[in-house]
C-alpha cells in the first residue's frame, strides 16, 4: 500500500470493473492490463472479460463469501468497501485493513443497472422496474468518489479513453485533478440517478398503484429506444415541481459552452431542462454561433410572437418589444413592426409564429438583425437568409406558450413561480366609463394588452390596428412610461389605444395619455384612485377596460 507520492499521482495497481452497459469496457480492461493493473469483477462483466481472454478475480474470491439473492448480494461488503473507503495516509486506517485483510482498490468502474432504460421501453411491471434500481453500484461509486484522493472512479465509457492516455503518459498513475473531476460526475451521476427513480416511482405509485392489484405495467411512456429518456424524466421532475411542495429538483444537460456570459468576463453555457420546445432546443440552420444575450432575446421574442394565434412578428432589443404587429404575409407583419422602431430595431431579434417566405426573408435582411428565429423557412427563405453570415437563423417548430415553472435565483436561494399563461378574453373586459369601447378598439386593447404582458415594468404599449405606435419599458415611474411611449413613437400616436401592465395609481398618467390622441385604455384596475383614473377617462371622452389581472416583468 503506497500513499500519494510528491507529484499527487496515484498509481493504479487494482481496479474492479461491474458495469450494466459494456460498451467498450473489454478494450479498457485490456489497456488496463498493460499496466499490470489486477482486475476485480462480477458477474456477467467478468464472463465477457474472461470470454475475451483477460484475467480476472471473482468479487467471491476478495469478500469470501458467494453473490446470492440473483446478484442482489455482491458487493455490499467491508472487504469492498473497506477497501474503497480506506484513507492510504492514515495509520489507523492501514492498520485496520492489514488486521482484516483488505487489499485497497484504486479504481472503480461502474455503470448503473438500466432503470431509465426499462422505464422507457414500455410495458415494464412495477416488480421489473424496481429490479433494476442499482444499490450496490451507487454504494460502490460514492464510496470511491468520497475517497478521490486515493481512488478513481468511473461512472460512463466516455471517460475510458482519455484515462487510458494519461495512464500511458504517467506510466499508470492518475493525477489529483483527474481523480477530482471524475468524483464530480460521479456524484452528479447517482444523484440524477435517484431523482430519476424518485421522480417515476412517486408518480407511479400515486397514479396508477401497484401493478400486481391494477392488472397493466407501469411506465409505457411511448416511444422506443430512440426516445431521449432523460428528457422524459425531467419532464416528470417539472411536473412534480409544479405543485410547489417541500423540495424541488431541476435535472439539466448541457448542451454547449457558450463564448461568454451576460458580459466578456463571464463564463456561461447552455442547458436543456428536459422539454423538447422552445429556444434552448432551436436548430441553428446558418449564422455566428449563439450568445448569451442572444439566447436571452430571442426567447423573449419567441415568447411574444407565441402567444398570438394570428401570424405575428415582433422585434426584440434587450429583451423588450421594438415592434409588433400583425399582418396578412410574414412580409407584412415584418414592415408593420418594423415601422413602429426603425432606428431601434437595428441589431434585434426577429421572431415570426410562421413560417418565413422569401419576401420576408428579403424584408429582414435589409437592415442588420442579430438572429431570426421561426417555426421554419421556405428554401428561398433559407437560401436569402444564408447569404447573411453573421445572422444566426433559428427554426425552433411548432410555437407553443410555454408552461411549467420559472426560476429566478437570488442571494441565498431561488424564487419560484408558475408562469403567466393568462390569456384575455373579450368577454373578461370590464366596462368602467361611460363610453364603452367599440369592437375595432378592444381587438386592439387585446393585442396592446398581450404586447404589455412580454414588456418590462413599468410597461405602456400604444397601439393601432394591431401594431405597436410607441413603448415604454422598464421605467420607474408610469408616467415616465407613457411620455417615453409617446416620444419614441415613429408613427401618429392619433387615435391609438394604451395598454399599462398595471394601475394607473394618479390619473396624471392618463391626463398625459391623453394628449397624444388616444381613445382607449386597458389596465387592471384596483387602485385605490381608481374613481378618480375613471372620472378623468370620462372628461377627455376615453373608454377604459379592466382586466383584474396585471402583468408585472422584472
Amino acid at each position: 500500500m503506497t500513499k500519494e507520492n510528491e507529484s499527487q499521482l496515484v498509481k493504479i495497481r487494482r481496479a474492479l470493473i461491474s458495469v450494466s452497459d459494456k460498451t467498450g469496457v473489454v478494450d479498457f480492461a485490456r489497456e488496463l492490463k498493460r499496466f499490470n493493473v489486477e482486475i476485480i469483477s462480477t458477474g456477467g462483466t467478468a464472463k465477457a472479460l474472461r470470454d475475451a481472454g483477460i484475467e480476472v478475480r471473482e468479487v467471491s474470491d476478495v469478500t469470501k463469501f458467494p453473490e446470492m439473492m440473483d446478484g442482489r448480494i455482491k458487493t455490499l461488503h467491508p472487504r469492498i468497501h473497506g477497501a474503497l473507503l480506506g484513507l492510504r495516509d492514515n495509520d489507523g486506517h492501514l492498520a485496520a485493513m492489514r488486521e482484516h485483510g483488505i487489499e485497497p482498490i484504486d479504481m472503480v468502474v461502474v455503470n448503473l443497472y438500466p432503470f431509465e432504460q426499462t422505464v422507457m421501453r414500455g410495458g415494464a411491471t412495477l416488480e421489473e422496474i424496481i429490479e433494476q434500481i442499482d444499490i450496490g453500484g451507487p454504494a460502490m461509486i460514492r464510496s470511491a468518489a468520497k475517497n478521490w484522493k486515493d481512488v478513481a472512479v468511473i461512472v460512463s465509457g466516455e471517460h475510458y479513453q482519455p484515462l487510458i492516455e494519461e495512464l500511458k503518459r504517467q506510466e499508470g498513475s492518475l493525477s489529483k485533478t483527474t481523480r477530482m473531476k471524475l468524483a464530480r460526475q460521479a456524484f452528479s451521476r447517482t444523484a440524477s440517478y435517484d431523482m430519476m427513480i424518485s421522480s417515476h416511482l412517486t408518480s407511479s405509485l400515486l397514479d396508477i398503484g401497484d401493478s400486481r392489484t391494477r392488472g397493466h405495467g407501469i411506465g409505457n411512456f411511448g416511444g422506443g429506444g430512440g426516445t431521449n429518456y432523460s428528457r422524459i424524466f425531467a419532464e416528470r421532475l417539472n411536473q412534480q415541481m409544479n405543485e410547489l411542495g417541500d423540495r424541488g429538483f431541476l435535472l439539466l444537460r448541457k448542451i454547449s459552452d457558450l463564448r461568454y456570459g451576460e458580459n466578456p468576463h463571464q463564463k456561461a453555457a447552455l442547458y436543456e431542462a428536459g422539454l423538447a420546445s422552445g429556444v434552448a432546443n432551436a436548430e441553428i440552420l446558418s449564422g455566428k454561433e449563439m450568445s448569451f444575450n442572444n439566447y436571452v432575446d430571442a426567447d423573449a421574442a419567441w415568447q411574444l410572437v407565441s402567444d398570438f394565434e394570428e401570424l405575428a412578428c415582433a422585434i426584440i432589443k434587450h429583451t423588450n418589444p421594438a415592434g409588433v404587429a400583425l399582418g396578412t404575409s410574414a412580409d407584412e407583419a415584418y414592415r408593420r413592426a418594423l415601422a413602429c422602431d426603425p432606428v431601434s430595431a437595428f441589431g434585434g431579434i426577429v421572431a415570426f409564429n410562421r413560417h418565413v417566405d422569401e419576401a420576408a426573408a428579403r424584408a429582414v435582411t435589409e437592415i442588420f438583425t442579430e438572429v431570426i428565429i421561426a417555426p421554419d423557412y421556405e428554401p428561398a427563405a433559407l437560401e436569402v437568409l444564408k447569404a447573411k453570415k453573421n445572422l444566426r437563423v433559428l427554426r425552433a417548430g411548432k410555437p407553443e406558450t410555454a408552461e411549467g415553472l420559472e426560476y429566478k435565483q437570488i442571494s441565498g436561494g431561488m424564487l419560484v413561480q408558475t408562469r403567466d399563461t393568462h390569456h384575455l378574453k373579450h368577454e373578461d373586459l370590464q366596462v368602467v366609463t361611460k363610453r364603452a369601447p367599440s369592437e375595432k378598439e378592444i381587438d386592439d386593447l387585446l393585442f396592446a394588452w398581450t404586447v404589455c404582458k412580454h414588456t418590462k415594468s413599468n410597461a405602456i404599449v400604444y397601439v393601432r390596428d394591431r401594431q405597436t405606435i410607441g413603448v415604454g419599458a422598464g421605467q420607474m415611474s408610469r408616467i415616465d412610461s407613457v411620455k417615453i411611449g409617446a416620444m419614441r413613437a415613429q408613427l401618429p400616436t392619433a387615435g391609438s389605444v394604451l395598454a399599462s401592465d398595471a394601475f394607473f395609481p394618479f390619473r396624471d398618467g392618463l391626463d398625459e395619455a391623453a394628449k397624444h390622441g388616444i381613445t382607449a385604455v386597458i389596465q387592471p384596475g384596483g387602485s385605490v384612485r381608481d374613481a378618480e383614473v375613471i372620472a378623468a377617462a370620462d372628461e377627455h371622452g376615453l373608454a377604459i377596460v379592466f382586466t383584474g389581472v396585471r402583468h408585472f416583468k422584472h
